[in-house]
């Protein structure tokens, strides 16, 4: 807001008697106060659009007003600008208590929206308008704003402005279709027709003279009917309701332009509805009317005895009306309404061409919200109307913000890293850290509707397993852990790929077979491709024997029909003692694994010549190995496993699991059932996670990987890997 010149608008002890008309005088208190506190704050306050603060603030609560609110709604909606030019809510809440500060707190959350809502927001306008509920905590606040917008379009139609286009389209696409379905139906006509001007005002204009009478006279033109029909009714001995609606231009428009009419064939500007006390009294009713007016042929459906799919019963009659003008009348039960207002059948539905099924949850909460603002004038006092109002929750999903403005719905609860794999599986995957709103906040912290969400990603890299654990509470959403879950089966998957082709190229060049197709020898053993094949050798699902067959009958087809060079004697690999390790260029040599790195068949693996010990053998991206070889290069020797070494292999297994009772008993169990022999055991219990290191024998990896994806499905375990 900038200051402007001062201007002089009615006072705020004139303006309380139609701010609180309808209200006992006992609650006119906090109206006044509002007046009072506002009056001299807002002097010389413009909004955005140039809009004096002050004016604005009488017409948004003479609409609240005309709605029916309580007396905190209105004096909230006086106070709508003070949160932002106050600096928060905490002066309100001292002056005026918690309930008024909240909802002009509320209040201001949705102006926030603007740089969301406005333009053209394509195929999130429902989204849009879900969030718009889904931001309070406390429907009153939707009105307050409605009832905002709809006094800014007032202005709008005085002074005109560039930017009244964009309020007009925003307005029919989140705010209009808002209060159809809150059924506040005194603010929607009007938002819907100003909009519509705006827009296209050579139509509003076009359809604005076919009527020939201004607003004022068809509602005249309404009461008459209504009576006369009334008066009918009665003298037949039905007992009815009737209730008159002009049809306003935005609603002709959108009639004329869905079922391509002509204005002379949209019989519905002019309609009443009558509510009778059973079916029968529905068809007399019926007969009243149609001896009371001309019906016009083909313009009569019987929705009672043939419902629509959607459950809607009622009568639908078009007749010549008083003074020659059409006029439509429906009839149904009371029931019948409450199903069409209120139930899957409501009005909204059609009118904005929304989806025909259900959506749950959401629509019961409409639907509830519906009857609490038909109720109102049942309700005994604003603490009870303010009480209720809080009670609904409006939604039990959150909607964020991309960094775009693209809104993102997400189920109450969910988390950044549920908001990035909303946005992509990828962006999951490589999440590392997240703002909201601009600040740094850890990855399970629960997003709340209206915050904007960055992803901070890393180049590379997968998700981490401790998302996997409920109680660290990382994940929400069911589709984030499935692709989490995902991610790490496929690695797993690769791990096992790569062991099973290490093994399978292993075999071949024993065999003599490294030029063998690999496609052709998975098809010889049944498979469809090779990395099958792989995956089948890992699991120990293929015997050894018949791989080694098949690449040696392979082998003998694939030989070239060429010499193959001489051998060359000096370069012989022997057997090292006993160990099945061949050691190239040496004769027998006393060998031993190192137990820095503890290797195991197929590890790939080099010697390291020590003092006195023979040789170390060392896995070869073991890390003292890289140091010695860095130091004494000429005493690496170049070594690989022979034929398949016969006895057991340490190995160490490191384990990170969420503590609990029976966590060591139920790893022990998964060990035992693959026959491991585990030698010794460490544990270490920090900030509710247990550290463990098992040492425990194995013939080859292939059975420490099956001990490791064992280890991995025992409850709590976050993370297992090689020691």
């Amino acid at each position: 807001m900038v200051s402007v010149v001062q201007l002089h608008p009615q006072s705020s002890a004139a303006a309380l008697a139609p701010l609180a008309e309808g209200l006992p005088a006992a609650e006119h208190a906090p109206i006044a106060h509002a007046l009072g506190f506002a009056e001299p704050r807002y002097a010389g306050q413009v909004l955005s659009t140039g809009e004096p603060v002050w004016p604005h603030a009488l017409g948004l609560a003479a609409g609240l007003a005309g709605v029916g609110v309580d007396a905190a709604t209105r004096a909230a909606g006086i106070l709508f600008a003070l949160p932002k030019q106050l600096g928060g809510i905490d002066p309100l809440r001292a002056e005026f208590g918690e309930e008024i500060a909240a909802l002009a707190g509320g209040v201001e959350r949705l102006y926030r929206l603007r740089v969301v809502t406005r333009g053209d927001a394509g195929d999130q306008n429902e989204i849009l308008r879900k969030m718009v509920l889904g931001m309070v905590e406390d429907v009153r606040v939707v009105l307050i704003r409605l009832a905002s917008r709809t006094q800014s379009l007032r202005w709008f139609a005085k002074n005109p402005i560039a930017e009244r286009e964009s309020y007009a389209r925003e307005t029919l696409d989140i705010y209009a279709p808002l209060a159809n379905r809150l059924g506040v139906w005194q603010l929607k006509w009007e938002l819907e027709d100003l909009s519509f001007r705006f827009l296209e005002p050579d139509l509003y204009r076009q359809i604005a003279q076919m009527l020939e009478e201004r607003r004022a006279e068809r509602e005249q033109y309404i009461r008459d009917a209504m009576a006369a029909l009334g008066k009918a009714l009665v003298a037949a001995g039905v007992h009815a309701e009737i209730a008159g609606r002009p049809k306003h231009i935005y609603s002709i428009w959108s009639k004329m332009r869905s079922k391509g009419l002509e204005f002379s064939q949209v019989y519905d500007v002019r309609a009443l509805r009558v509510i009778a006390a059973n079916v029968r009294d529905c068809y007399t009713a019926l007969g009243v009317a149609h001896d009371l007016w001309q019906p016009i042929p083909k313009e009569f459906d019987d929705y009672i005895s043939r419902p629509k799919g959607n459950n809607y019963q009622s009568l639908h009659t078009a007749v010549i009306g008083p003074a020659g003008r059409t006029l439509e009348v429906q009839i149904r039960t009371e029931e019948m309404h409450r199903q069409a207002e209120y139930g899957i059948a409501a009005h909204w539905r059609y009118k904005e061409g929304g989806p025909s099924r259900a959506q749950g949850a959401f629509d019961n909460k409409i639907a509830w919200l519906r009857q609490l603002l038909a109720w109102r004038d049942e309700v005994a006092g604003s603490g009870n109307w303010a009480e209720r109002t809080r009670a609904a929750a409006l939604d039990d999903t959150v909607y964020v913000l991309t960094p775009q403005g693209k809104v993102i719905d997400l189920p109450a609860g969910a988390t950044p890293v549920d908001f990035a794999y909303a946005l992509h599986s990828d962006v999951g995957h490589r999440c590392r850290g997240a703002k909201v709103d601009g600040q740094m906040v850890t990855l399970d912290t629960p997003l709340r509707s209206g915050q904007r969400v960055e992803i901070a990603v890393a180049k590379s890299g997968g998700p981490s397993r401790d998302w996997l654990n409920a109680e660290r509470g990382f994940l929400h959403t069911h589709r984030a852990r499935q692709k989490v879950r995902q991610w790490f089966n496929a690695e797993a998957l690769a791990e096992t790929i790569a062991a099973g082709r290490a093994i399978v190229e292993r075999e071949a060049r024993r065999e003599g077979a490294l030029q063998a197709k690999l496609e052709t020898l998975a098809s010889r053993l049944g498979f469809a491709r090779p990395d099958e094949l792989f995956a089948a050798v890992a699991r120990d699902e293929v015997n050894l024997r018949q791989l080694q067959v098949t690449l040696r009958a392979m082998a003998g087809i694939a030989a070239p029909a060429v010499a193959a060079p001489a051998p060359v004697p000096a370069r012989r690999s022997k057997p090292a003692a006993d160990s099945g390790i061949l050691v190239v260029g040496m004769d027998r040599l006393l060998t031993q694994l190192a137990k820095c790195c503890k290797p195991v068949p197929p590890d790939p693996i080099r010697g390291f010549v020590t003092r006195g010990k023979g040789v170390s053998i060392h896995r070869e991206d073991c890390p003292s190995l890289k140091r010695l070889a860095e130091r004494h290069p000429e005493r690496l020797m170049d070594s690989d496993w022979g034929t398949k070494p016969g006895g057991a292999f340490a190995v160490d297994m490191v384990l990170t699991a969420a503590d609990r009772p029976g966590l060591l008993r139920d790893v022990g169990e998964a060990l035992a059932r693959e026959r491991i022999n585990v030698t010794a055991v460490r544990t270490q219990s920090r900030d509710d996670l247990a550290h463990m290191r098992f040492s425990f024998d194995v013939e080859d990896l292939l059975q420490f990987r099956r001990a490791i994806a064992a280890v991995k499905e025992v409850h709590g375990v976050i993370r297992a890997a090689r020691g």
